[in-house]
């Protein structure tokens, strides 16, 4: 599932393409990937611009011109490409959206959704959301406060949108191994000086996973070098029976609250 890194990622690009763009088309191809019927969702849309493109958590919300909002969660699977008709990608696409003779597509939306909302839906659909790790306002001490009560284990804390929102499954256990701590290491138990670890950990790999693109599968547009290059950059996750790059151990893979986990049992620890 994409994550705080790939939807920034896309949030970025999409802002240097579509702003202000009239959209001169839509093109839904699944109606369950959006909340309306099709006729007012199309007729909503057409000739409205986008004049924002805001990230929040693992979502994407185009600021439309007259107030609206258009959210965004891919969800697993989930894909945009922005292309030509002749550039797409031989993907089914579930939603189209034109702007003259490029066309955005929403691929994957098996579990995704495109939903037309008003700023106060919009607001609402947000509101349950923790802060943003990234945020200038998050403070070491800030997170430390975040962290203070809560019980339990470091990757349900991490993947928790209510505490922190935008980090899943594959964040949780990179920022679980920069900061040398078990994905299994118990909350209540962890020393200031693991719980400053485990913030410094969340601010680069985040930072540097944006930086290169993610881990999404796809360019975003033809010639596009950068999305995606996280995949080569993982140093635990999907890499089960591989070397850790510390040195020493072997990459193991469990499952803990019905999630996948990757770590090195010897390089990672409790607190």
């Amino acid at each position: 599932m994409p994550e705080l890194p790939e939807m920034e990622n896309y949030r970025r690009l999409l802002s240097q393409h579509i702003i202000n763009v009239p959209i001169t088309g839509v093109t839904v191809n699944r109606e369950k990937t959006i909340n309306m019927e099709t006729a007012e969702f199309v007729n909503a849309l057409v000739g409205a611009r986008i004049v924002f493109v805001e990230r929040r958590a693992k979502h994407i919300l185009f600021h439309l011109h007259d107030g609206r909002r258009l959210l965004l969660h891919l969800m697993l699977g989930g894909l945009l490409f922005y292309g030509t008709e002749e550039e797409r990608p031989d993907r089914t696409t579930q939603v189209e959206l034109a702007f003259g003779d490029k066309i955005l597509y929403f691929m994957g939306l098996r579990l995704g959704y495109l939903h037309l909302l008003s700023v106060k839906e919009g607001e609402a659909a947000m509101g349950k959301l923790g802060p943003e790790p990234l945020d200038r306002r998050m403070t070491a001490e800030r997170f430390a406060g975040l962290l203070k009560g809560r019980r339990g284990a470091l990757k349900s804390l991490l993947v928790n949108q209510q505490v922190m929102a935008g980090i899943g499954n594959c964040y949780a256990d990179e920022i679980a191994f920069e900061a040398r701590l078990l994905p299994s290491a118990q909350v209540q138990n962890l020393t200031l000086e693991a719980v400053n670890r485990l913030y410094a950990s969340i601010r680069k790999v985040l930072e540097e996973a944006t930086e290169i693109g993610g881990y999404m599968e796809m360019p975003f547009i033809t010639g596009d070098t950068v999305t995606g290059s996280y995949n080569d950059a993982c140093k635990v996750y999907d890499r089960e029976g591989e070397p850790c790059l510390r040195g020493g151990g072997t990459i193991v893979k469990t499952e803990q609250s019905g999630r996948k986990v990757f770590y090195c049992p010897d390089c990672q620890h409790e607190v």
